[in-house]
């Protein structure tokens, strides 16, 4: 942690607004002390913050988080002023500027308009300002959101190449079994390989509040760890967590370990656009893309969850439902639908259009 240069940190609606009371502003107090104290050390920070429909509510006087979209993002459309403005007045009154990064997945599923919001967040850093970073709930529906900030922090520790991410949340860190079902759950330390019973581990959805848990934390640090970033999970209420965390002190649960294998394109097929379908495949196709490094053929697919088009992203599962990889298809699902479990030989007869496109070209596929 002795080099550090650059932190992505991400705070979460639950430690933001717990209980989905308003915004605890004396803690948003406290958390800007700590990114100034951060900063002081020389290190730039990334801030991506939660909570903008929980400040939208709390203005509102709306008695419960609404169920209908228009509201929610009414309430946000509210919530980002205020969001905002309490960062701003609290990071000025140490010396530092913010400015407001806005994104939703339709921003970042296209690859030229992925990179302009690359080089805005660098620019902001370079001109000494912390950019603050939220999902656009004002404009996202279902199909274009993220639906969580630990993937968006995932995504934009992989734009800026930060050097450590910090999530700070209302649980200490993963555990190896569900710490509100069992009193025996043990915290895990420092994760080296994550294997699938610590994803089963990690359960779903947390509070009311947040829209994560922690599988998507997991999620998070799936990709993070194959780009070579380790990533901390802790309890953002805890004292001095933020400095701790960037000193290298033990807080919560590191991600960390293995060697960087994904280069800056397929970081953004990891994360960049949400999945618009997927193709279930045979034991075969497993092996063959995860342990010989191949392309996916249509003869290898068992099932097509769509629809999507050519180049649109997609997931690749196992017959057990599990996710195996994602990548960006080659084959619309009408088209691999028809020649699904076919040789080559055979859909050049069918729909020799087709003949020879891989369902996903093993250049434009990662390995989750």
């Amino acid at each position: 942690m002795a080099d550090l240069k650059r932190v992505v940190i991400k705070v979460g609606s639950s430690t933001l607004a717990p209980e989905g009371e308003g915004l605890d502003r004396a803690y948003v107090d406290g958390l800007v002390k700590q990114v100034a104290e951060v900063r002081a050390r020389g290190i730039e920070v990334v801030l991506v913050t939660s909570a903008a429909i929980a400040a939208g509510i709390e203005s509102l006087e709306l008695a419960a988080r609404p169920s209908d979209m228009p509201t929610l993002q009414a309430a946000a459309s509210v919530g980002q002023v205020q969001v905002l403005g309490m960062y701003a007045a609290l990071f000025a009154a140490r010396g530092i500027t913010v400015g407001q990064v806005l994104v939703t997945r339709h921003d970042t599923a296209h690859r030229q308009a992925y990179l302009h919001a690359r080089d805005t967040l660098e620019r902001l850093l370079a001109l000494g300002v912390v950019p603050v970073v939220n999902e656009n709930d004002t404009v996202a529906v279902d199909e274009i959101r993220f639906g969580d900030n630990d993937t968006l922090a995932a995504l934009v520790a992989t734009m800026v190449r930060a050097d450590l991410v910090v999530l700070l949340t209302d649980i200490e860190g993963l555990y190896d079994t569900d710490p509100r079902a069992s009193a025996d759950a043990r915290l895990l330390e420092h994760v080296a390989e994550l294997t699938e019973e610590m994803v089963s581990a990690a359960g779903g959805a947390g509070t009311g509040v947040g829209s994560g848990g922690m599988a998507t934390k997991v999620e998070a640090a799936k990709v993070l760890m194959r780009a070579g970033i380790p990533m901390v999970v802790c309890d953002g209420r805890r004292p001095d967590v933020v400095v701790d965390a960037v000193g290298g002190k033990p807080v919560g649960t590191l991600f960390a370990g293995g060697e960087a294998c994904l280069g800056a394109k397929k970081l953004w097929i990891a994360l960049g656009g949400s999945p618009k379908g997927a193709a279930v495949i045979d034991a075969g196709a497993v092996t063959a893309v995860r342990e010989r490094g191949k392309s996916l053929l249509p003869a290898g697919v068992a099932a097509v969850e769509g629809p999507f088009a050519a180049g649109d992203a997609i997931v690749l599962k196992d017959l057990s439902g599990a996710v195996v990889a994602r990548g960006l298809a080659g084959l619309s699902s009408a088209d691999l639908e028809v020649v699904r479990g076919m040789t080559s030989a055979k859909i050049a007869e069918v729909l020799p259009a087709v003949a020879g496109v891989e369902v996903v070209h093993r250049d434009h596929l990662v390995i989750l």
